[in-house]
């Protein structure tokens, strides 16, 4: 028979036992789905903040018909150039307030001190930049049929180039406004970081587009930006996590 010192070492046992079994059956982890949905909110919330390139984005295709003429060869010759650049300045300009809110907030300081996958949380929070940036200035490149009198084949191809080319643009101007986040008139140097990074995939984009009109293979290039942009999002998120952390910690 057991002692009752015996019989309550046991039950102490099997306490630590079932306690450990909690422990490791609940991680205190952050989750995707919880990061994706607190990140998609504050977006809508912030609705003035991402309108507001897109509305300079309608404003600068707009207004260029009206500046140059309204000549149907100089207007198809200028008007995939003239959707590009509108849609290059409305994505730079609306990051100046990609991680600069997270950090006066302490919505950055909660991530770190909680552990979380900064990597994942830069990812995500630039994924839904994207879709309200970028995704949405694509579908209204279409404008640029009635606007420049493009054919609908290469206004396609420019929103494709839109599509592959500008996550690579976003995440070199992640890279800018991140580096700049620490300091105190950051957001007017990160049009200068960012936009010499950024014409390459510019010309590249446009050329494609004048392959194709030209009735000439523009498959290449298109796949060359898509390139880029994968290998982008794979490693840049890493290096902005980086940079963010060490501007948290000074």
């Amino acid at each position: 028979m057991m002692t009752n010192s015996q019989e309550q070492s046991v039950n102490n046992n099997q306490n630590n036992k079932h306690n450990n079994s909690q422990n490791i059956a609940v991680p205190n982890v952050i989750s995707f789905g919880q990061l994706w949905r607190r990140e998609w909110q504050v977006k809508q919330q912030g609705a003035v903040q991402w309108l507001y390139p897109l509305v300079l984005f309608l404003v600068i295709i707009t207004l260029f018909p009206l500046a140059v003429g309204s000549e149907p060869q100089l207007l198809q010759r200028l008007g995939v150039a003239a959707v590009w650049i509108a849609a290059l300045l409305s994505l730079v300009m609306g990051v100046e307030g990609l991680f600069k809110p997270a950090l006066d907030n302490g919505t950055l300081a909660q991530l770190v001190v909680a552990k979380a996958s900064l990597p994942l949380w830069v990812l995500i929070r630039l994924a839904i930049h994207w879709i309200f940036s970028s995704g949405i200035v694509a579908v209204l490149s279409l404008l640029a049929v009635p606007l420049f009198q493009l054919s609908w084949f290469e206004t396609g191809i420019l929103m494709a180039s839109i599509i592959v080319g500008s996550p690579m643009l976003l995440m070199l101007s992640a890279v800018a406004s991140s580096l700049t986040l620490s300091l105190k008139n950051g957001a007017v140097l990160v049009p200068l970081i960012a936009l010499p990074m950024q014409l390459p995939v510019l010309i590249f984009a446009t050329g494609a587009v004048d392959l194709f009109a030209t009735g000439l293979n523009g498959l290449p290039i298109l796949a060359l930006l898509l390139a880029g942009s994968i290998i982008s999002v794979l490693v840049m998120p890493w290096v902005i996590a980086q940079t963010l952390k060490m501007a948290w910690l000074n």
